[in-house]
């Protein structure tokens, strides 16, 4: 309970500073928005492929880009640690009573809350050129496996910046992974009309498990056994990153 309540503490510190500059949110949000309504307009012709299950492009690519949004902007939490250890505020938190755990959460939670904030603008927007959503629970589902997502992969950001501490290696690492698993999914098509081999590395890829749950979530016929698998399986990747994050923390501690 300590933790949490010094991790609540941390995610007011971080919503703080995302409050002065709000900025943030809409910068992160220029690619996705270009991608949903360029793509959305240039392939809305494969709804018409023999195979192709859904009716409108447009509602079928919603829910990968705001998976694909979640992933990206949490990939790039790793540069807040950097500037806050080049700035000697991450060796002060250390000798204060906040507990270490907590400097953790704080991220994780306010990863949670931009994330939230992306997909609402995201789904809003789908809905306005087009899309329709059966109903708001799928919606939520949707939501919380990108927060699922977003959060392992802030806390694999987090680690990679403890360790490498240079801002190059983050962003190298961020665009050596982003692009490739984004494609290497059903983000863009369905997993019966891409080839073989994608399908197969898609089946081991958590961006494509976090699009098929969200997808499957906020399309008719929802087949919500696949959905849990899939929460699942984001769920415990998470706790795999956290324990990768907390484990590279103590190895920061370690050289200070």
């Amino acid at each position: 309970m300590r933790s949490l309540r010094h991790g609540v503490y941390m995610t007011i510190r971080h919503l703080t500073n995302l409050w002065r500059q709000p900025i943030w949110i809409a910068v992160t949000l220029v690619q996705p928005v270009i991608w949903l309504l360029l793509y959305g307009a240039l392939f809305k012709s494969v709804t018409r492929i023999p195979g192709f299950h859904a009716h409108s492009y447009i509602q079928f690519i919603a829910p990968g880009i705001v998976v694909m949004t979640a992933f990206f902007s949490a990939g790039w939490s790793g540069m807040a640690v950097i500037d806050d250890i080049n700035k000697g505020i991450l060796d002060r938190f250390l000798v204060s009573p906040v507990t270490r755990a907590a400097l953790i959460i704080g991220r994780l939670l306010n990863q949670t809350v931009i994330i939230v904030i992306q997909s609402l603008i995201i789904v809003a927007l789908a809905l306005i050129v087009g899309a329709r959503f059966p109903t708001a629970w799928g919606v939520a589902v949707l939501i919380a496996v990108s927060c699922l997502l977003a959060a392992a992969v802030t806390a694999l950001s987090v680690a990679l910046a403890l360790l490498a501490r240079r801002e190059e290696t983050v962003i190298a690492a961020v665009n050596f992974v982003a692009l490739p698993l984004t494609f290497v999914s059903t983000t863009f098509m369905q997993k019966n009309l891409i080839p073989h081999w994608m399908g197969r590395v898609a089946d081991f890829n958590p961006i494509n498990w976090a699009v098929e749950a969200g997808r499957a979530s906020v399309l008719p016929g929802t087949d919500w056994g696949m959905v849990a698998v899939r929460f699942g399986l984001l769920a415990a990747l998470c706790v795999l990153c956290v324990a990768l994050s907390t484990l590279a923390f103590r190895t920061y501690q370690r050289t200070v």
